[in-house]
């Protein structure tokens, strides 16, 4: 069986000084079966006397468009790809990225999208620092709280990106978070454990000189994607967005007084600081370290599938004896579970009209620890109910769901 094609599409615009790097990232890739497209808005630089330079070995379309989004999905309907990816004019590449991603995607036909661990560089393609968020799929955070996925590093399924849609052509700044959190939502989301791309940051970069209306764009598409007046998300970047902005004030405002300056900057920094920090933190009740907090909040892509099982451990602290988990999903309680010290498997069917549905659960403990005292103020102060080790849907049920069904104690 012939390996499949990948179509890369490159949406350009006066980015002739960092395009040939662009490009060089693309061709160089050890994987043979590449169709590479650039579609060009009608550059003035020297992009096209650039792309001159590759002229054979890809397609250079130069032509007015509605914006980056546009641009983007009329490259992926000229895909011949069954996958497909972007990758932005001053951005990169990393060898072997392409073959990474298509022996994921061998390996994992439902998968609707992979990604990656990329690099930051700077305007010189030096490496500044990891991209510091890239995690495994996690579709709550995703659709809630974080883009954590590096847009360099993802590469789609071209039948999913027709199933749920391409990109929102009225979305500048964050279509790529929106076309994950609609993918995500119907299909499964892979982390590749390897270095596949960089983003270039500079100065006059979309993502940097967005501001304020960035801001407004994340919360207008994560309103439309979870119902909520003020997402999770939206507090973390608009309160990072804001909080720089009304520092600028002040230094503007005071700029007579400059020792009012400092300490009104200090606390709205502290004060913005304190609150994004406490919201990634607390939102999910998920940690990093695998604990679930009292209240965990979790998502499930659509799956055809009658049961959902979690598995964990209860450590063998007298505190969390007699654990009840409380599941709800879909605003729908499905039971009360007693859990035992020691690894544990609830698997708890599903009611049909959920069965093929986005699941979004809601997992309440009777029973949690406090880890560094009640009344410390410093230190570890999540509640601890649980160290969590994943959750699913499932088709067959077996002895764990005999056991949990034992130690139901009603719907």
């Amino acid at each position: 069986m012939s390996e499949p094609v990948v179509t890369v599409v490159t949406p350009s615009y006066n980015q002739g000084g960092f395009i040939r790097a662009t490009i060089e990232s693309v061709l160089s890739q050890d994987y043979p079966r590449i169709e590479y497209i650039i579609m060009d808005g009608g550059s003035n630089d020297e992009t096209a006397a650039v792309v001159k330079d590759y002229s054979s070995r890809l397609t250079f379309i130069s032509e007015k468009d509605r914006g980056q989004s546009h641009a983007i999905n009329k490259g992926f309907q000229m895909a011949r790809g069954s996958i497909v990816s972007w990758l932005n004019s001053d951005d990169l590449y990393l060898p072997g990225a392409v073959r990474n991603a298509v022996t994921t995607f061998g390996r994992s036909p439902s998968a609707g999208a992979v990604y990656g661990e990329g690099y930051l560089i700077d305007r010189a393609g030096n490496v500044t620092s990891r991209f510091p968020c890239t995690e495994d799929f996690n579709l709550w955070k995703l659709v809630h709280l974080s883009d954590y996925i590096l847009q360099q590093t993802v590469y789609f399924r071209k039948e999913a990106l027709s199933r749920v849609g391409y990109l929102d052509e009225d979305l500048h700044y964050v279509m790529d978070w929106d076309i994950l959190i609609r993918i995500g939502m119907q299909y499964p989301l892979l982390y590749v454990p390897a270095y596949m791309g960089c983003l270039r940051e500079y100065p006059e970069a979309k993502s940097f000189a967005g501001g304020a209306r960035r801001a407004r764009e994340i919360r207008m598409m994560l309103r439309r994607h979870t119902g909520k007046f003020i997402p999770a998300g939206y507090i973390v970047y608009g309160l990072d967005t804001y909080q720089k902005i009304w520092c600028d004030r002040i230094q503007r405002m005071f700029a007579s007084v400059k020792p009012l300056q400092r300490p009104l900057q200090s606390s709205i920094r502290f004060a913005a600081g304190t609150i994004i920090g406490r919201t990634i933190r607390e939102s999910q009740g998920l940690y990093s370290d695998g604990w679930a907090g009292r209240v965990l909040r979790f998502m499930l892509p659509a799956a055809e599938g009658s049961a959902m099982v979690i598995e964990g451990t209860l450590p063998e602290w007298p505190a969390l004896s007699g654990q009840v988990l409380r599941v709800m999903a879909n605003g729908r309680r499905l039971g009360d579970v007693r859990i035992a010290h020691g690894d544990f498997q609830v698997e708890m069917e599903l009611p049909p009209e959920l069965h093929g549905r986005v699941l979004d659960l809601t997992v309440t403990a009777s029973r949690w620890v406090l880890p560094g005292g009640r009344f410390t103020l410093r230190g570890d102060r999540r509640r601890l109910a649980y160290l969590l080790r994943g959750i699913r849907c499932g088709q067959v049920f077996g002895f764990a769901e005999k056991s949990a069904r034992a130690a139901s104690m009603g719907s």
